[in-house]
């Protein structure tokens, strides 16, 4: 039987191994849905693109497979245009799927349903390719293209635009893909090799193009005796070892360690500023000390470093271990650790370990969890200092991009993508009200995400900011719901709780039994 061009589509996505779609259905996009019904794929409906680009974001985070949208023409794009941007800014796998108008509409201006001046063009500013598939023997090439990108160098999102017209067009015959087998190509790390052997006092800096490699990471950091500080991202690497410093390394703390290193090994990381210097005080890392491994050579030429090796982490990791050999170095890393640590602590304040022995008692409470925030002052906390206990399992949009109203669909994708993990979402009152519709998503597919609010009646973080800067406070002090009834009304087990390990622990088990969401308000 004859395929349309919507029903090849989504043959060959469940061939390229795609399980979840998110999207919003309209009348530009139907053609690409006539195929899902009788395919395995499962489509999750969100209440905004928004919301299905920060599932997309989520779901691809832990599973590690690219995070898949179907959206309509036009605002179905543009509402989605922040989590593509976000996921640009993190690496994140997404490939985004919509509609165009017909083909000899663009560009015109006539005033079309969904019309955008130039819809791929605008796509491509977030995207590291926009695809148009104007025929339907350019289907099969597209798909290879953005797969190629997808699972390819750092990641990101991928757009493909089909015109209203061309969807319903018949399929050419398309071979699908095959499963690649070919091995990874081992590069030459003899040099970075004898640079780390003659190390007196080497550093370790981790990011989240590391966080599949943690097993090896750990035995180089042995073998080499050197404290392992690593980003937000890279969180749960090191949990619990006596070589881990996990602590922002914009901390003064950290950056002494980094400082007086000889040598420092850059695992997968940026190297950005919302990760080295998100207080913009102007420290830079001792780049001329840097060996540095990363996926993308574009990234390996933006600053002048010691030694540079393109390659995937969990690639290149194993063969730097074999080249270190059998010994073990005796370079004072825990010691080292440990003082970076106790100082880290110090450093972040009060307000900040009060936020920490929450973030600890979620943790000992649902061991394994998948903990995604938003940008809000328990998530900075964290991401200042907090050793979750699994790699994966900490991540947030407070870094990066930084676009509020991320955790809850978010937190939805990382519950699809994982279903047996616990699932904990943490969000403040304000960023929560960007997206919380979305809860109405996981009610439908009974995903059992703890939405945990923290209620400072505002924007908190921004207020103190305008307050040290001896700015007047404006515009920081939005209502928030009543919760409560909010919860009420999306039928969610709901209990407040004060701002202490105690009450908390106590409110995690008012809900402990449950099938599907909960919420849980965090008075401050």
């Amino acid at each position: 039987m004859t395929l349309s061009i919507g029903e090849a589509l989504v043959q060959q996505l469940e061939a390229r191994g795609v399980e979840v779609v998110f999207g919003i259905p309209g009348v530009h996009t139907v053609e690409l849905y006539r195929g899902l019904g009788a395919s395995k794929i499962r489509h999750i409906t969100p209440r905004h693109e928004q919301g299905a680009g920060f599932m997309a974001d989520g779901y691809a985070r832990v599973s590690g497979k690219p995070g898949v949208c179907f959206l309509i023409t036009g605002p179905g794009l543009t509402n989605a245009i922040t989590p593509m941007a976000q996921a640009l800014a993190d690496s994140i796998p997404m490939l985004v799927i919509t509609g165009v108008n017909k083909r000899a509409s663009l560009g015109k201006g006539r005033g079309h349903l969904h019309e955008l001046p130039d819809q791929q063009g605008l796509a491509a500013t977030v995207a590291l390719a926009s695809i148009q598939v104007r025929e339907a023997s350019e289907l099969a090439q597209a798909l290879d293209r953005a797969f190629a990108i997808l699972e390819g160098e750092r990641g990101g999102p991928v757009h493909i635009e089909i015109p209203t017209d061309v969807m319903p067009l018949p399929a050419e015959p398309a071979a699908l893909p095959e499963s690649p087998h070919t091995a990874p190509v081992l590069p030459d790390v003899s040099a970075i090799a004898g640079r780390l052997k003659a190390a007196m006092r080497p550093v370790i800096l981790v990011g989240g193009g590391a966080k599949r490699a943690g097993a090896t990471v750990r035995a180089i950091a042995e073998r080499l005796d050197a404290p392992v500080i690593q980003t937000a991202n890279a969180r749960g690497l090191m949990h619990g070892h006596p070589l881990t410093i996990p602590c922002s390394p914009s901390l003064e703390a950290a950056r002494v360690e980094i400082d007086g290193a000889d040598c420092i090994l850059a695992l997968g990381t940026e190297l950005g500023p919302t990760d080295y210097d998100m207080n913009q005080n102007g420290w830079t890392i001792p780049f001329e000390k840097v060996l540095r491994v990363d996926v993308s050579l574009d990234q390996l030429t933006r600053y002048q470093i010691a030694e540079g090796i393109e390659g995937r982490v969990e690639t290149v990791a194993p063969a730097l271990l074999d080249a270190l050999g059998n010994g073990t170095a005796e370079h004072h890393g825990a010691a080292r650790a440990e003082r970076v640590r106790k100082a880290a602590l110090v450093e972040i304040g009060a307000d900040m370990r009060t936020q920490l022995a929450l973030l600890d008692a979620l943790r000992e409470a649902l061991p394994g969890a998948l903990m995604v925030g938003d940008s809000t002052q328990a998530t900075y906390a964290g991401n200042l200092y907090y050793d979750h206990d699994r790699p994966c399992g900490w991540f947030n949009a407070a870094t990066g991009f930084g676009a509020l109203g991320f955790s809850i669909p978010a937190a939805i994708g990382a519950a699809l993508a994982e279903p047996a993990a616990p699932v904990v979402c943490i969000a403040g009152d304000g960023g929560a009200q960007f997206t919380l519709p979305e809860i109405m998503a996981a009610i439908d597919e009974k995903l059992p995400i703890l939405f945990i609010i923290w209620n400072n009646h505002g924007y908190g973080e921004i207020a103190s900011w305008m307050r040290r800067a001896d700015i007047t406070v404006v515009g920081c002090d939005p209502t928030p719901p009543d919760f409560e009834h909010l919860a009420a009304a999306y039928a969610l087990p709901y209990t407040r709780c004060a701002m202490t390990p105690d009450a908390l622990r106590e409110a995690l088990g008012a809900v402990e039994e449950r099938a599907g969401p909960a919420m849980i308000e965090i008075a401050m």
